[in-house]
């Protein structure tokens, strides 16, 4: 199937903060889902955290390797992520991408403890390997769409 034919087939998501995002993984935990992608409930849940908790824990050293490009990111990337046009099928780190046997409840339940955290922090956040230091309000926002992102891949299914 295409790009574009998979994009056809995808929800149209916004999140407005992570909480929004952490109901709607609730949400298909409880309704059921079809995937329109490569990666179940949990295993997005699980990417989801393995990308938003170093906003806190702080990143791998060696995703600063490329700092100095990260004016350019910022300027040119971050806005059409931010906007809701992420590229699909761009392969992931292989840090954060997540086994595929997992359980979706355990997952959406870890997801949201995450998003709990990360909205409790009280400490500095890590810059982001991509867009270096970001205020918590942009660093959600991020991680609101980034979620919004893989979860559009997931079709709820109907009430019987």
């Amino acid at each position: 199937m295409s790009k574009r034919a998979i994009a056809s087939e995808l929800r149209d998501l916004r999140f407005v903060n992570l909480e929004a995002a952490s109901d709607d993984a609730q949400s298909l935990l409880q309704s059921g889902y079809d995937r329109c992608g490569n990666w179940s409930l949990a295993q997005i849940c699980r990417h989801l955290r393995l990308v938003q908790d170093p906003s806190m824990d702080g990143y791998p050293r060696w995703m600063s390797l490329f700092a100095f490009l990260r004016p350019v990111m910022r300027r040119t990337l971050l806005p059409r992520l931010i906007e809701g046009n992420s590229p699909i099928g761009i392969p992931t780190s292989s840090i954060f991408v997540p086994p595929a046997e997992l359980d979706d409840a355990d997952e959406v339940l870890l997801f949201h403890r995450s998003v709990v955290r990360f909205k409790s922090h009280q400490g500095k956040y890590a810059a982001h390997p991509g867009f270096g230091r970001m205020d918590r309000d942009a660093l959600e926002t991020l991680h609101a769409t980034h979620a919004a992102h893989h979860l559009r891949f997931l079709i709820p299914r109907p009430s019987p």
